[in-house]
């Protein structure tokens, strides 16, 4: 079996739904409260705002002022004599956040994983260490950077690869997935849903089934990326939708 697809059943896909650590901003934390209408101020530096104004619309996103709320997984499993590989997934949603990040810390823990996921290294690795960090957690090994390498952290990003070295170059998941030919993840749903999703339409099992399609979409990237053809006669099978 190619080098690569050897190496391919030790990726973990990821990704992570976030939303506003709470509905609206008078039930926030008094002390945050001041360094949120702060971070407003950075925000919309020429917009006169009402304190708290965009707080329900961007606070998901600051893991200072969010929490997680899903996390989805997912990876190859390798059968060679077959000469295939099955992509299995799954997500992490407990009501308690903390209960989430642990779970998601004892799948961590249980190999050497390498860790894959879309702006991964700006956003959604970053983004759990802090969360963890703030429910009490320690880290698990994978999501550890204190005193590594950069050789030595594990960690993969469809974002920085598409990127070939050019660091001014953003491109989101949908556009990438549209580009490669792949069916989009954002039916029904898309990011800028998830805080009217699970606060008002308190519609969770929405937020994970676009949680579980967006790591898809980031493994068929990958894939794309490194198309079989060229790395070995291996064939690739998704769950149907």
């Amino acid at each position: 079996m190619a080098p690569f697809f050897e190496q391919l059943s030790n990726i973990l896909f990821l990704d992570i739904e976030t939303a506003s650590a709470t509905e609206s901003f008078a039930e926030l934390d008094a002390r945050l409260q001041p360094e949120w209408i702060r971070k407003e101020r950075l925000i919309r530096r020429e917009s006169v705002l009402e304190p708290g104004e965009l707080f329900f619309e961007r606070a998901g996103i600051h893991a200072e002022f969010g929490k997680v709320i899903c996390v989805g997984v997912g990876f190859f499993q390798a059968k060679k004599k077959e000469k295939k590989h099955y992509f299995r997934s799954k997500v992490f949603a407990q009501e308690d956040e903390k209960e989430t990040l642990l779970e998601l810390k004892a799948l961590l823990e249980k190999k050497k994983w390498i860790l894959c996921a879309h702006n991964g290294k700006e956003f959604d690795f970053p983004y759990l260490c802090r969360r963890m960090l703030i429910q009490g957690i320690s880290l698990p090994e994978p999501l550890q950077l204190a005193g590594k390498k950069p050789w030595e952290i594990r960690h993969l990003d469809t974002m920085e690869l598409w990127r070939f070295g050019d660091y001014k170059y953003y491109t989101r998941l949908e556009l990438l997935a549209a580009a490669f030919g792949i069916p989009s993840s954002k039916e029904g749903i898309d990011g800028s849903e998830v805080n009217p999703t699970y606060y008002r339409e308190k519609d969770l099992e929405k937020i994970k089934n676009y949680c579980l399609r967006d790591v898809e979409v980031t493994a068929k990237i990958f894939i794309a990326m490194n198309p079989p053809s060229e790395v070995g006669d291996i064939e690739i099978e998704y769950p149907e939708s």
